[in-house]
């Protein structure tokens, strides 16, 4: 399976602060937006990514993470030269995918919780069709809401709905197989010009092929495309980090905890940021001392 995160857009939503700088390099408390989701992809066992963004951000993502050799992953980055919708991804990143499953990720999502790996295990195991993550909201007129039967399938899916059956909103994480590529090539642009993930998934649907995973009690999503949501994700990240000494999204972490990288490689990047609690973290996770709960 190969993960794509799209980390394009202009970030209105976030100016002055985003006049020169994309919003996903922006820091979520101590480290770069983007870092969040790529730690999801990661996680799932992904070691093939994409990243997509705008012509004139898409050298800065070169600079941070390179090939992805120190994170035991390979890079690959692509242009949106126009946000032109969320299954633009698939159309962009066509021959990135080939003939392999593919998980999208957006660029301002961050997602938490003890029994995340499960989730996106289950996913990732799926051989066909279509896997979409549910969360609870109260305000599902601002997103992508699926409605479910008593068995828990997914029976109707509707962008921004004015009366929602459902209070179940579709986040910002989906994982596709290989059919999506052509799917999201014949979605026609909706009246706002765009090329909608609710398209793809409604398709996937009409073919008794989209799988639900809802993510109840214990889990966090976070949309941080706005200063208040940009500061409330720090905030809670920065209270989870200091209560229990651990690093949220710490990629080197994850990736020597999936047996991408060895222990020397981990510990040669904790001297790199031997100054930081970020840097500290990995130390002590070469000299064995894992803490508790892994690495999520």
């Amino acid at each position: 399976m190969k993960g794509i995160v799209l980390a394009g857009g202009s970030g209105t939503r976030l100016h002055p602060a985003t006049l020169s700088i994309n919003k996903q390099l922006l820091p979520v408390y101590d480290k770069p937006m983007i870092y969040y989701p790529v730690s999801v992809l990661m996680l799932a066992g992904i070691r093939e990514i994409l990243i997509i963004s705008s012509p004139e951000h898409l050298d800065n993502y070169k600079r941070l993470f390179g090939t992805g050799e120190q994170f035991g992953v390979a890079f690959s980055y692509a242009v949106q030269p126009r946000p032109e919708g969320l299954a633009q991804a698939f159309v962009i990143g066509r021959s990135f995918v080939g003939e392999d499953d593919v998980a999208l990720i957006l660029g301002d999502n961050l997602f938490f919780g003890a029994g995340m790996g499960d989730l996106l295990e289950r996913a990732a195991a799926r051989k066909q069709g279509a896997t979409v993550f549910a969360y609870h909201v109260e305000n599902p007129q601002a997103y992508g809401v699926v409605s479910l039967d008593k068995a828990g399938r997914a029976t109707k899916i509707v962008e921004k709905p004015q009366k929602p059956e459902s209070t179940w909103a579709v986040t910002g994480l989906y994982f596709y197989d290989n059919q999506v590529l052509d799917i999201a090539a014949a979605v026609k642009p909706s009246p706002r010009g765009e090329l909608e993930i609710t398209s793809v998934n409604e398709a996937y649907l009409e073919r008794g092929q989209l799988y639900v995973e809802r993510m109840g009690r214990g889990y966090a999503w976070l949309d941080t495309g706005t200063h208040d949501s940009l500061l409330e994700a720090s905030e809670f990240v920065r209270t989870l980090q200091h209560r229990q000494g651990l690093q949220v999204a710490c990629l080197e972490e994850i990736a020597y905890l999936q047996g991408f990288i060895g222990r020397e490689q981990l510990a040669a990047r904790g001297e790199m940021f031997a100054k930081t609690a970020y840097g500290r973290n990995l130390l002590r996770l070469a000299r064995g001392d894992e803490g508790p709960g892994g690495p999520f």
